[in-house]
């Protein structure tokens, strides 16, 4: 783990892998739910995390494990787990099967079966970064991306399984479809998911 000064009041922190992320994610929120920590927005990255807003930015390694830390906390995922109903009809669901050694059937079990972790958003207001997905379930993106991905399509990408909130191009393999809202500026949070979050995508009848 590296601390890196970002202007007066922010922190960011250099980490590993996603682990250490989630890890350094959970400790810095709940330090600021009890009060022991002063900041106004802890942001997730692939691997990174930003404290920003600090009147102390010294106390941010001070809260942290010698050497950072490289689990989730096991009380992580308490909140209630957020269900996304799809349907599996997705264009690439046979390229899927193909690259797991299964068939549709075993794409949707494996999908619907994994517990998934919001990592951290991105790409577009509402787009969360799932991961969960076991090593050799990881898939590459598509050699071309599509000019355009329908709302609601639910894809898979390296590490990572996700939901576009708007239509918009993308590279993902798309395995199938939701009609959940992701993003809506009248809700609060706007967004459906957020870093932290537990989430299981549901086969929809």
């Amino acid at each position: 783990m590296r601390a890196r000064r970002a202007g007066p009041t922010a922190v960011l922190l250099e980490l590993d892998d996603d682990n250490a992320v989630s890890a350094a994610y959970d400790l810095l929120t709940a330090a600021r739910t009890e009060g022991t920590l002063s900041a106004a927005d802890i942001v997730p990255a692939a691997r990174t995390v930003l404290i920003d807003g600090v009147t102390d930015p010294d106390r941010i390694t001070a809260l942290l494990p010698a050497g950072g830390p490289s689990a989730p906390s096991p009380a992580a995922g308490s909140s209630p787990t957020i269900k996304i109903p799809t349907w599996y009809d997705g264009e690439d669901l046979d390229d899927v099967a193909r690259l797991w050694g299964t068939d549709r059937a075993g794409v949707v079990a494996i999908h619907t079966g994994t517990t998934f972790r919001v990592a951290f958003c991105g790409f577009a207001p509402g787009f969360a970064y799932l991961t969960g997905l076991d090593p050799r379930h990881h898939v590459p993106r598509r050699p071309s991306p599509r000019t355009r991905v329908p709302a609601g399509t639910v894809a898979l990408a390296g590490p990572y399984s996700g939901v576009y909130p708007t239509p918009s191009p993308g590279g993902w393999q798309c395995v199938g479809r939701t009609d959940a809202r992701l993003f809506d500026l009248d809700s609060d949070p706007p967004a459906l998911l957020t870093p932290g979050a537990t989430v299981r995508f549901v086969e929809a009848a």
